[in-house]
Parts: C-alpha cells; structure tokens; sequence
C-alpha cells in the first residue's frame, strides 16, 4: 500500500479513528483537503495515484454513509462535467458505500469543491470501517489509477452541502447505485452489461409514473430499437464528451442479426453527430455528443429519432 501524501492514517491513528474526538475534526480536514487537491490534480494526469494515491474519505454520518472524492461536484447535475476516470472513481464509490451497508437513496452535494456522495442507511447496519476494504474491491477495475478511502469521524464532513438527487432518471449515479444493489461493481463495464436488463426494468418503475425511462428491449422497430440500447448502455457507463469507447464494443450484448445490424447502426449514430469519434492508434473509439445530449435523450426514453439519423 503506497503512503498517503500527508500521512493522514497516522493522524487518524493517533486521533482514535472513526471514534476520534470532535476537537481533532479540525486537523483532520485540513490534511484531507490537501489529499483531496492532490487527487484531483493526479485525475488530470495519463496516470494517476501511482506516488501517492488518490484518497476517498467516508463517514458514518445520522443521514447515511457519506464520502467525498477529489471529483467535480457538477456530476449531479452534468455527466459531463468529469473524465472517464473520474466517473470511473465515483462509481467505484458508490458501489463501496452499498457494500458497506447504504441501502437507501443516493444523493450528491459538494464539500469544499469537491464530490460528497451519500447513500441513506439504518445506523445500525452502515459501517465507514468498511468502506476502505469495499473500495479496493470496488476500484480495481479502474486501469491507470492507484486510489483507497480512508474512513473519517463524521465531524470531519460536516460541512457537506447540498446533497440532493442526481438529476435525470438514468444518470449514470442512479445506475451505479442499481449495479451496486445488485451485487455488481459499478465501475466494472463487465458488471453493467451483466445486470443491464435488471437495472434497466428498475428505473423504468422508478419513472413509471412519469413514463421518464423506457425500455429500448420493447421497440417493435429493429433498428431503432439497437440504436435505442447503444446509446442507453453509453449513457449508464458515462460515456459522454471525451469518455469513450472502442467503435467494436457496441455491438456487445447483441446476437444473430441484431449483431450486424448494431454496427450499421453504430455507423449511423456516428453519421448523425449523437456519436462523436476520437481518433486512437489501431482503433475507433466514440463517445455520446453533449451538444446531442436532448436528441439523445428524447431517443433513449421516448423513442423519437431526430430528423438527421438515418437507421439502417
């Protein structure tokens, strides 16, 4: 285990740990800002976290399991408004907070800048001290990026502010926290595929009243039906601006027919601008277009294919 930058686990050692007096708050959140500057600077490098980690800290607070991440507070709002890794941090959070022992709602808010995460538990059943062991399961599929958490006294995120519903039925932290429930690692692309249909048929009854999610599985069209699910599994995996995939990993989840027809409509999508693509060597990598993200949007929950995608 590589040290932290400011050896914030002697701190909290030598403080009493989680059960830490509230007059040693005060030193303890200075030297988890510093870790928390010094994550989001590593999350803007190619490689982050291989000195000195990128540290997650979590708290059993009366409210639920609540974490803070070196990551832009925006995300609640904007899935675009992080890098692939750091969504991939984020993700790999929630699903240490589940296991930990949140089981109700998700919410998000800011402390000092940075991304507070919470998700409601019983006190008797959430448990911070599990979080750091949940999180290095949970982080490991995360390539280039050495990170940990460190379970804090709730004094230390007081100050995390308004915590509120991510927004959007299907954004990306809503799926995490269905991933998680279900057993799987939200940060793990394998884990979402595995429990798509699961997760899916969750927020559909979430949006039910609504009709704010549907399932792309029941469009009688073929090819807006394939179109319907790519841009849905992007979506729930947070691939938007820059945050990609490769070109050959759409086709994923289909079979027979349904597997070429996805890349004809891969080739559409891309054609139209909801795709976008970013050159790399010996691959085609694609991304959702924020600039699409309503047309996106409208396609995915209702079906509606904007005037300029031609399907196959």
């Amino acid at each position: 285990m590589r040290p932290s930058l400011t050896g914030i686990d002697d701190a909290l050692a030598d403080a009493g740990g989680v059960g830490a007096p509230r007059e040693r708050a005060a030193q303890l959140r200075a030297l988890l800002g510093r870790e928390l500057e010094h994550g989001a600077r590593e999350l803007a490098l190619p490689r982050s976290g291989y000195e000195h980690p990128v540290l997650v800290a979590v708290a059993a607070t009366p409210g639920g399991l609540l974490a803070v991440a070196p990551i832009a507070p925006e995300l609640r709002a904007d899935p675009d408004a992080v890098d692939e890794r750091a969504w991939l941090l984020a993700a790999a959070t929630v699903g240490a907070l589940v296991e930990a022992g949140g089981t109700g709602a998700l919410s998000a808010g800011a402390l000092d800048g940075h991304l507070a995460l919470r998700v409601e538990a019983p006190g008797a059943q959430a448990d911070a001290e599990l979080a750091p062991l949940a999180f290095e399961e949970q982080v490991a599929p995360v390539d280039r990026l050495r990170a940990r958490a460190v379970a804090v006294p709730a004094a230390v995120l007081d100050d995390a502010a308004d915590l509120r519903a991510p927004i959007g039925p299907a954004h990306p932290l809503r799926v995490a926290l269905e991933v998680a429930r279900l057993g799987g690692r939200p940060a793990d692309p394998a884990a979402l595929a595995e429990h798509e249909d699961a997760v899916l048929a969750v927020l559909e009854a979430a949006g039910a009243g609504a009709g704010a999610v549907a399932r792309p599985h029941d469009d009688p069209d073929p090819s807006r039906r394939v179109a319907r699910r790519i841009l849905q599994r992007l979506d729930g995996m947070g691939k938007w601006g820059g945050y990609h995939t490769e070109f050959s990993h759409l086709a994923r989840g289909f079979a027979g027919n349904d597997r070429g027809l996805a890349e004809k409509v891969g080739e559409a999508l891309l054609v139209s601008g909801l795709l976008a693509e970013k050159p790399s060597v010996g691959q085609r990598h694609v991304f959702l277009n924020p600039r699409r993200a309503g047309d996106i949007r409208q396609l995915i929950e209702r079906g509606a294919v904007p005037c300029d995608l031609k399907l196959p």
